[in-house]
């Protein structure tokens, strides 16, 4: 039987749960799984619920809207894969873990493509035989470049884009096209050692913790929304190098993570925050 997930946030008071329970128990709907909170300090309620049963997604929202207040936000949806074209330049690493847990079926995901404005991933995408699109930035403005990566985008006309070590800085009229639909790594933990080389300033710092850090994309570098974060101790005796390629490890677990989490409507995002239900 088939599952769907709904997802509301909304100013907190007294009775929600039962209000939102009460439309799916009206509907004849049997309830998988239910988590709510509420952030004390704005005093706002968000509900993560799966269900399964009849299929009258229409009827349910409507009902759902009738019940609650009007400011609140109610997306429905089915369980299931969501549409992912990854981006990345040089490194290897989180595009080819995500391909191989896509392989296997360990992402809520359907690759569609992969876009890069540098040839060196080609192989490593055919090799899972994902279409690989090659739009270089040599010689070309930036709304330039990214108009021709759009076409290609829209072509495929995915849930999210995935920045799986992307490194070319997006103009704020690409990120309004994808708002909150672009998954970035970020190769520290944020807020910390933002923009260039962070493990440059970790080392030099003399820093005892690196990390990475999963986040949507907004006009403010490495701002936006934190998804999932994890860290790893180093030490003294840590290369500069060395902590880059321990870091890239964590990067590509963390992003596995967080893009999991995105996938499978696990994540709020309100105030420039997440809230999370894992």
């Amino acid at each position: 039987m088939e599952q769907e997930v709904v997802l509301i946030d909304c100013p907190d008071e007294k009775g929600l749960v039962h209000k939102i329970t009460g439309v799916l128990y009206d509907h004849g709907l049997n309830i998988i799984s239910n988590q709510e909170f509420v952030d004390a300090a704005t005093d706002h309620f968000f509900m993560r619920t799966a269900f399964e049963g009849t299929d009258n997604s229409g009827q349910i929202k409507q009902d759902l809207r009738d019940a609650l207040p009007t400011s609140a936000n109610i997306r429905l949806t089915h369980k299931g894969n969501r549409k992912v074209v990854m981006m990345a330049t040089k490194e290897p690493h989180c595009m080819g873990d995500l391909l191989l847990r896509h392989k296997y079926g360990e992402l809520s995901a359907d690759i569609q493509a992969v876009i890069s404005n540098h040839e060196t991933l080609r192989s490593l995408a055919e090799s899972f035989n994902i279409p690989f699109h090659y739009i270089s930035h040599e010689g070309m403005s930036r709304e330039k470049h990214e108009q021709e990566v759009s076409e290609i985008i829209e072509g495929y006309a995915p849930d999210y884009l995935v920045l799986a070590k992307y490194m070319r800085i997006f103009t704020p009229e690409f990120i309004e096209n994808y708002t909150d639909r672009i998954v970035n790594i970020h190769h520290s933990f944020l807020p910390a050692f933002a923009g260039a080389s962070p493990y440059r300033q970790a080392f030099e710092r003399g820093v005892k913790i690196i990390g990475a850090t999963a986040h949507f994309v907004t006009e403010d570098l490495d701002e936006g929304p934190i998804i999932a974060q994890d860290t790893i101790p180093v030490n003294h005796t840590h290369t500069a190098g060395e902590m880059a390629q321990a870091g890239r490890d964590v990067e590509k677990v963390v992003l596995a993570k967080a893009l999991k989490l995105v996938l499978e409507e696990r994540v709020f995002i309100h105030n420039n925050r997440t809230i999370v239900f894992e």
